[in-house]
């Protein structure tokens, strides 16, 4: 048995190499990519060079060296394009070299703007996205829906914790779940649970699962929170609860509940105070602010969409918000 968890430690290190060894491989490749681009931008834009010679390039690179591959006259626009959109960023240069060509390549030809592209740059290195979760995220809006999120938040759930940005969104989108258009919570819950996996990646991978209908004990009386989670960077718990209808403002009152519950039985000493998401199939903003304008309880209202957003609708929604940031300030 000893032999054997000897064993699965080389194991390990092989694989550990492994990575390393792709990660500095990716990073030079992503340097010569950059280099390139540099390199024919500034011919081009002191008009050493025209726009004929890249074709020209891309022949010559295949006639004298035929094994080198992925060299194309379209490769080469792209690499000018990936060396002037973050020439001016250089903040940005380490996580660029840190995920794959494909990823940067996804988010410079689907993002719009230089936030969205930073934005997905940062979350694919932390989320550690594979290249179809990410095409999947960016499909899914998750900028737009995240930095809703940010402006929309409670000031009691920001005075929880100073770590939030990023963390909730203003909407989910569970369209892996293939649910009917009328289906009821339980229905929507069992369908969270078996694909808990695909779940966890719209909430974020610092998410970890904790229980389905767990269990609380007050008095004589059980109560069940639909799906309670912990969540590693803000060091807390974090209840959701479903409900397959509109927001009511009385769905508050059971939620904040259940938030004092955790804190007085079940929250650890080192942990920070939990935190309720109430998913609706729908909600109206200005009675979510409402009723959350007095709620002393670190909670958050969202939608869940059991269908792909309308990417434009989000960007005038955000693009309104925060026009109205501006007007107040």
């Amino acid at each position: 048995m000893l032999i054997e968890e000897g064993f699965k430690d080389i194991i390990q290190l092989i694989k550990q190499s492994r990575t390393n060894a792709f990660r500095v491989v990716n990073a030079e490749m992503i340097n010569l990519y950059w280099n390139i681009g540099e390199y024919v931008s500034k011919k081009l834009a002191k008009a050493e060079w025209g726009e004929s010679v890249v074709i020209e390039l891309a022949k010559y690179i295949k006639e004298k060296e035929p094994e080198i591959k992925g060299f194309s006259d379209k490769n080469i626009w792209r690499m000018k394009k990936f060396y002037e959109l973050y020439k001016d960023y250089p903040k940005l240069s380490t996580v660029l070299r840190e995920i794959s060509w494909s990823h940067n390549l996804a988010i410079i030809s689907r993002c719009k703007t230089a936030e969205e592209r930073e934005f997905y740059l940062k979350i694919s290195k932390q989320e550690n996205y594979s290249f179809r979760e990410l095409d999947r995220q960016i499909s899914a809006s998750l900028f737009e829906r995240t930095m809703l999120g940010n402006a929309l938040l409670s000031n009691a759930i920001k005075e929880s914790t100073s770590e939030l940005t990023n963390t909730f969104k203003d909407s989910y989108v569970f369209e892996f779940l293939n649910l009917p258009d009328l289906h009821n919570e339980n229905e929507l819950q069992k369908g969270l649970i078996k694909q808990i996996k695909k779940f966890i990646l719209e909430l974020g991978k610092d998410f970890l699962f904790v229980e389905e209908e767990y269990k609380l004990q007050v008095g004589q009386s059980d109560f069940y929170i639909d799906l309670l989670f912990y969540h590693r960077g803000l060091q807390c718990l974090v209840a959701f609860e479903l409900k397959a209808d509109k927001f009511k403002p009385e769905h508050l009152g059971q939620l904040n509940f259940y938030l004092e519950a955790l804190d007085r039985n079940a929250k650890k000493a080192n942990e920070k105070p939990s935190i309720g998401v109430l998913l609706c199939k729908d909600k109206d903003n200005e009675v979510v602010e409402y009723a959350l304008s007095r709620s002393l309880s670190p909670t958050m209202v969202a939608e869940f969409r059991t269908q792909l957003p309308d990417k434009k609708l989000l960007q005038e929604k955000l693009h309104e918000l925060f026009e109205e940031n501006v007007i107040e300030n």
